[in-house]
């Protein structure tokens, strides 16, 4: 079975275009026919149909995402599987995500950059008190809509806390290369602050229009997250506040335990960052149980799919 063609129906949704597709998962702009509305409909990938483990792993991306009701998660509308074919679908968001957004028009207004990540640091928070942790925050899953408004997607390698819903294995990480956290690589027990880590790379990247450690091959990159000082985005552009580096030196600390305690302190700080005002002792706001390692922990895990497409349109 290869890509759905246009005009295809898949549990009442009629395909329209492909949108994007990863190693799990491919997505589509569809119109489901019952309301007259314009989803994304994310499914399976075509070779992987067969493979109980992924369809397992899909079908807990979307209860996830569903139990997480905040304004800056992209909205579940459906989930299920239509003869044979696992699909989730959600709201179409009319914009870009946020990789694409740089690569297109180069790093961002630091002010900008501190919205699109203080947004992002909300939707964290709120999963995070869900009892999750996302474990794949990077810029392509960040989507943008036209008036700026962030939306959190792919919880493809989510993983719930106390319950062991995630599907892992002992030995190996889960994450994308650039932004995984150190104890993510070294297969130990991860809690929200590894969404901290990454969202501290997901900044760098948005200020300076490169990822954290530019390093050529995956074992140099696997060093540089594990041994590597943070990067210092001022060095990289010019007129760029250092209070910028503070942020991202502490949200991406080689130890869990001096990161920002929660991903909302570090979008506070990063807005303070714009008017040079960052504090030195953020304040607390969510629940010790979703940002501390003595609740929001997840066992050592096998990667599921680090590049399942988003829902933004091209």
């Amino acid at each position: 079975m290869g890509p759905l063609e246009p005009g295809t129906i898949v549990a009442g949704y009629r395909i329209e275009s492909l949108v994007g597709r990863g190693g799990m998962g491919v997505v589509y702009r569809a119109s489901q026919l019952a309301l007259e509305r314009v989803v994304a409909l994310k499914v399976i990938a075509p070779e992987l149909l067969d493979v109980e483990d992924v369809r397992r792993r899909f079908l807990a991306e979307a209860r996830a995402a569903a139990s997480v009701d905040h304004p800056n998660v992209l909205p579940v509308h459906e989930a299920g599987e239509d003869d044979g074919v696992a699909f989730i679908a959600m709201r179409f968001v009319a914009g870009s995500d946020l990789r694409s957004l740089v690569r297109r028009g180069g790093a961002l207004d630091p002010a900008q950059a501190a919205r699109h990540v203080a947004q992002a640091a909300a939707a964290l928070d709120a999963i995070h008190r869900a009892g999750f942790v996302h474990r794949d925050v990077k810029p392509a899953n960040l989507l943008v809509d036209p008036g700026g408004h962030v939306y959190l997607t792919d919880f493809g390698l989510a993983k719930q806390v106390l319950t062991g819903v995630g599907g892992t294995r002992t030995g190996q990480w889960v994450g994308t290369l650039d932004y995984v956290a150190p104890e993510q690589i070294r297969g130990g027990r991860v809690d929200a602050r590894a969404d901290v880590y990454a969202l501290g790379g997901v900044l760098h990247y948005a200020l300076t229009g490169r990822v954290p450690f530019e390093r050529e091959g995956d074992e140099a990159k696997l060093w540089a997250q594990l041994s590597a000082p943070p990067p210092v985005p001022s060095t990289l552009r010019r007129g760029l506040r250092g209070d910028f580096d503070v942020v991202v030196a502490r949200a991406m600390a080689k130890e869990a335990d001096e990161r920002y305690p929660s991903a909302g302190d570090l979008g506070r700080a990063a807005q303070a960052a714009v008017a040079g005002t960052v504090p030195t002792e953020p304040e607390r706001v969510v629940a010790r149980g979703a940002a501390a390692p003595d609740a929001a922990l997840t066992e050592p895990g096998i990667a599921a799919d680090a590049s399942t497409p988003t829902a933004a349109t091209p």
